[in-house]
C-alpha cells in the first residue's frame, strides 16, 4: 500500500479509541507539550467537538479521498455537525486564498536589502483576524511544503513563526503517566494574551424553587469537549451498556481511571485507552478519590458495597462513592448511611438516557447527597452528561429516576400496543409512525425506537429487564405513599408478558413481541 505523507494543515479522518472516524486538521501542538514516547502519531484538531489528541499515524487518514466512505458508515447528527463544519472551513479558505491571490503584491514586503520576507506577509495575513490553525497552514507553505511525517523527532519543527499569536493562549492539562489525550481551549479576546478561565466557572447553576440545582453549560464549549479533568483519581465499577460509554468519555476526556468489573474480560479495553485495572472494589476504593458504581440493580449495588472484597472494606475519611445504579430509595439510604458511617462521602447520580446518550456524552445526571461531592465531580459529569440536576437529601435522585424511567417504560408499551393494533386493522405501521413523527410527540425516541421495531432489530440500547425493573421498583415506591399507580402497572404487566418470551437481554422495545405472540 502507497505510503501516505501528511503534514501540519492537512485535513484527515482520526480514530481515536471505541469511536468512529471523525473529521480533523493536523495542527501545532503547543511548545511544552512532548509527543507521547513510542507512538508515531500528528496532532489533530477534530471538528465540531473542538477536542485535541495524540492520534497514531495509522489511524489517520485524508479527508477527501475517504469522505463518501467516512459517510456512509457513520451516522448521527453530530457527526453531519462536525462534516458541516469541515466544509464551512473549506469554503472559508477558498475565500480566503481568492482574497490573497488577489492582494500577493500588496502583501509580499522586502527587508533592507530588497529581498521578499514571506515572514512578514504571514503576519499581515494574521492580522486579518485569521486564527492559529490558518497560521500553521501558511507555515507549511512558507516551509516550501517539507513533509512532516514522523520521522522528526519533536514536535519543534512545527512551532509556529514568531512566537504565540496575540490574542491566544493554550492551556494544557497533562495527566499523570504521560496519557495519550490533552485538552485545550483556544480562545480569542479583544485583548491579546487573554488566558482561559476554567470550566467550571463558566457554568451556570440554576436554582429551583424546589431545591433542586442544575449544572449547565454556559456555552457550547463544555459539551463540546474542552472541559478541565478534575485532578483527583477516579475509580469506576461496572462497565455494562451505560457503564462503558461513561468510562470511555471520562478517558476520553483526560481523567485518571481505574476500572472493575465482575467479568474482568471486559476491562481490557478500557485498559488499552488509558485506564488502570483494579483487582477488587475495595482496591479501586482505597487508590481512587472519588468512586462510580453503575450495576443492575439493589441486589447487585448492595453486594458491590457490602460483600466480600468490597466497597465498604476501602472506604476511608474523605473517600468519595458515588452510585449511579437505577435503584429504590430505601437500598440508597442503607447504602448512604454505611458509606457515611465509615467517614467516607456519598453521592447517588443515577442516569437518564441510553447505551447511545451514554457512548455520546449526552446523559442527563439526577444527583442527589454530600453537595461538595456534586462539585467535586463536576468535570467527570461535563465528560459523561449533558446536564446535571442536584436534588437535595439521598434518596431523591432515586425517585426522580424511578418516576421518569416508569414514564418511559409505560409510553414504550404504549407505543407497541399502538403499532400492533394498526396492523391487526390493516393499517399501514409505517404510516402510523409516519403521522406521530409529524406530530406533538415526535421525538428521537420514538423514531428510533419505532423504526428498531419496523427493522426487527431489538439490539438493547437500554435492557428489556430493565426497564421492567424499574417499573416494579416504582410501582412499589408509589404503594409505599399509597399512591396508586395503574398505568405503570399495566405496562409492567406487558414487560413480565415479553420476559417469559425470553426477551429480558434484547432491548426494551421488545416489548413489542408480547403483543404478537
Amino acid at each position: 500500500m502507497a505510503t501516505v505523507h501528511l503534514r501540519i494543515g492537512d485535513l484527515v479522518w482520526g480514530k481515536l479509541g471505541r469511536y468512529p472516524p471523525w473529521p480533523g486538521k493536523i495542527v501545532s501542538p503547543p511548545k511544552d507539550l512532548k509527543k507521547p514516547r513510542g507512538k508515531k502519531c500528528f496532532f489533530v484538531k477534530f471538528f465540531g467537538t473542538e477536542d485535541h489528541a495524540w492520534i497514531k499515524v495509522e489511524q489517520l487518514k485524508p479527508y477527501h479521498p475517504h469522505k463518501e466512505e467516512m459517510i456512509k458508515i457513520n451516522k448521527g447528527k453530530r457527526f453531519q455537525q462536525a462534516v458541516d463544519a469541515v466544509e464551512e472551513f473549506l469554503k472559508k479558505a477558498k475565500g480566503k486564498e481568492q482574497a490573497s491571490n488577489s492582494e500577493d503584491k500588496k502583501l509580499i514586503t522586502s527587508d533592507a536589502k530588497g529581498r521578499k520576507n514571506p515572514a512578514k506577509a504571514v503576519k499581515l495575513l494574521m492580522d486579518e483576524d485569521e486564527d492559529e490553525d490558518d497560521l500553521n497552514t501558511h507555515k507549511v507553505c512558507l516551509q516550501k511544503d517539507k513533509d512532516l511525517t514522523d520521522t522528526d523527532p519533536e514536535p519543534s519543527s512545527v512551532r509556529l513563526i514568531g512566537g504565540a499569536v496575540p490574542g491566544f493562549k493554550w492551556e494544557n492539562n497533562p495527566v499523570k503517566d504521560d496519557p495519550h489525550f490533552h485538552h485545550f481551549l483556544l480562545s480569542q479576546s479583544e485583548k491579546p494574551g487573554s488566558s482561559m478561565e476554567p470550566i467550571s466557572k463558566r457554568l451556570k447553576i440554576i436554582e429551583e424553587d424546589t431545591g433542586s440545582t442544575s449544572i449547565q453549560a454556559a456555552d457550547s464549549t463544555a459539551i463540546n469537549g474542552s472541559i478541565i479533568p478534575t485532578d483527583k483519581r477516579i475509580g469506576f465499577l461496572g462497565l455494562g451498556l451505560m457503564g462503558s460509554g461513561i468510562v470511555s468519555n471520562l478517558l476520553k476526556m483526560g481523567h485518571v481511571v481505574m476500572v472493575w468489573n465482575r467479568t474482568a474480560e471486559k476491562c481490557d479495553l478500557f485498559i488499552q485507552e488509558g485506564a488502570r485495572l483494579g483487582r477488587t472494589p475495595a482496591e479501586v476504593v482505597s487508590m481512587c478519590d472519588i468512586t462510580f458504581s453503575c450495576v443492575s440493580d439493589p441486589r447487585a449495588a448492595r453486594d458491590l458495597v457490602l460483600g466480600p472484597s468490597g466497597v465498604l472494606q476501602g472506604i476511608r475519611p474523605g473517600k468519595c462513592y458515588v452510585e449511579m445504579s437505577t435503584i429504590d430509595p430505601e437500598t440508597i439510604t442503607e447504602l448512604s448511611q454505611v458509606i457515611t458511617s465509615r467517614g467516607g462521602r456519598f453521592l447517588e447520580a443515577p442516569v437518564s438516557g441510553s447505551q447511545q446518550l451514554s457512548n455520546d456524552g449526552m446523559l442527563v445526571i439526577l444527583a442527589a447527597g454530600d453537595r461538595t461531592v456534586y462539585e467535586d465531580c463536576s468535570s467527570c459529569f461535563q465528560a459523561m452528561g449533558k446536564t446535571s440536576f442536584f436534588l437535595g437529601e439521598a434518596g431523591n435522585a432515586a425517585k426522580m429516576m424511578l418516576i421518569l424511567n416508569m414514564v418511559q417504560g409505560s409510553f414504550m408499551a404504549t407505543i407497541a400496543e399502538g403499532l400492533t393494533l394498526a396492523q391487526a386493522t390493516g393499517q399501514s405501521q409505517q404510516t402510523f409512525l409516519d403521522i406521530l413523527c409529524q406530530g406533538q410527540m415526535a421525538s428521537t425516541f420514538l423514531d428510533q425506537k419505532c423504526q428498531n421495531i419496523l427493522q426487527g432489530n431489538f439490539k438493547p440500547d437500554y435492557y428489556l429487564k430493565h426497564i421492567q425493573k424499574d417499573l416494579r421498583l416504582a410501582i412499589a415506591m408509589g404503594d409505599s405513599v399509597n399512591h396508586p399507580t395503574p398505568m405503570a402497572a399495566a405496562a409492567n404487566e406487558v414487560y413480565k408478558r415479553a420476559k417469559a418470551l425470553d426477551q429480558s437481554d434484547n432491548d426494551m422495545s421488545a416489548v413489542y413481541r408480547a403483543y404478537i405472540h
